[in-house]
């Protein structure tokens, strides 16, 4: 039985979760794009430097959301399910990519005025 130290178990996280961040990026900025785009003209009005400060707020927490995966992750890396969960763990991302892109269709539309 190989014993995988605690420093593997999170490198094997952060190889895995990292770079899908940019997938996760693309798709919330897809989605807030998207919303500002089908609301213009009078989406413009949105753009005050108070608005786009709610907007990077909302953008680092969604980054520290994403975070959040990180600790299932490494509990079920360290369970006797590991195999298994190294093979469908993508699972989790698809879900949270879609709750992630359901909340930001509601934020985005509140704050475009869009529906």
């Amino acid at each position: 039985m190989e014993t995988i130290t605690w420093r593997e178990y999170l490198g094997n996280a952060i190889r895995y979760w990292e770079p899908r961040r940019i997938l996760y990026n693309l798709l919330l900025a897809a989605i807030v794009g998207a919303h500002f785009v089908r609301a213009l003209p009078s989406s413009r009005s949105a753009l005050q430097l108070d608005n786009l400060l709610f907007l990077f707020s909302l953008a680092v927490l969604a980054n520290v959301a994403y975070c959040a995966a990180y600790v299932p992750d490494i509990f079920a890396q360290m369970s006797t399910v590991r195999d298994s969960w190294l093979r469908y763990r993508w699972i989790v991302l698809l879900i949270g990519l879609a709750f992630a892109g359901v909340l930001t269709h509601f934020w985005s539309a509140g704050l475009f005025g869009g529906r």
